[in-house]
Parts: structure tokens; sequence; C-alpha cells
């Protein structure tokens, strides 16, 4: 197994918190919030993390959600999984979206999400008059195969 690169952060707010794994050997590096923000049921906003990172070439980092607070405030990753491109160097961003029944508040340095670094293939479209052979799925459409 190769070493995974650097992962350069920068802090832009002293609020900010530098991203941690929770264990050892966890896939996702938790975000927190560097501001207060507060979401009623339905709402979403993006919460500044103070944070800009640079993602090494040839991978792309992934926010997604944390599990626990899903499951316990309904609250998620309206756009899930947030894409960060290797070339972007402004703050992240999480955007956030309360799918529960209650009003939602996020204080400062609390975790909002996880940041997970993942390999990437650039491939150039080639449009095509017809595509290879597949395993027949989708010629009813999609969600035809009944499961």
């Amino acid at each position: 197994m190769s070493e995974a690169p650097p992962l350069p952060f920068r802090r832009l707010a002293d609020a900010a918190v530098t991203p941690a794994r929770a264990h050892p050997g966890d896939a996702g590096l938790d975000l927190a919030a560097a501001e207060e923000a507060e979401l009623a049921p339905g709402e979403r906003g993006a919460v500044a993390t103070g944070l800009a990172v640079a993602v090494p070439a040839g991978h792309a980092g992934l926010v997604v959600p944390r599990s626990g607070r899903a499951l316990r405030e309904g609250l998620t990753v309206a756009n899930a999984p947030g894409l960060i491109d290797s070339g972007y160097r402004g703050e992240l961003k999480v955007i956030l979206v309360n799918l529960g029944t209650e009003s939602v508040t996020i204080r400062p340095g609390e975790r909002i999400a996880q940041l997970v670094i993942v390999p990437v293939l650039v491939a150039a479209p080639d449009l095509r008059e017809a595509l290879p052979e597949g395993d027949g799925r989708g010629e009813g459409g999609f969600g035809s195969t009944g499961h």
C-alpha cells in the first residue's frame, strides 16, 4: 500500500478546528463549524469551517454527513457528497439541511461533516453513435430492474 500524500490546510478564522480522525484508520476527517448557525426543520444553509484545503492532484475531497447527527437530529449534507476539486483553494463550507422535526443549533467547534480524500480518474468525454454492449440493464428506463 502506498503512503497517502500530505493534506495541507490553512486556517482562515480563529474559530477553525484542525480536521482530525476520531480513531486511527478512520476514512473521514471530522470537519467542525467555525460559526454559529441555526437550521429550522426543512431549512438548509452553508456553514463555514474557517479552513481552506489543498486536495492533492489526482484526488478529490468528498464531504459526507456524520451518521450520528443524521440519526439524532436529521442533520445531513444537502449535496452529499459535496465535492472539493484539487484546484479549489477557497473556504470549505458545508451545505447542511435539517431533515428533522426540531430546529438544530450548530455552535463553533461542533463537528458537522466528514472529509474523505479519494483518488480519481479524469476521463475525457468521448461522444459516440453507439455504446459498447452492457448487461441489459437500462433498456426499460431508470429504475426498471425492480431492485
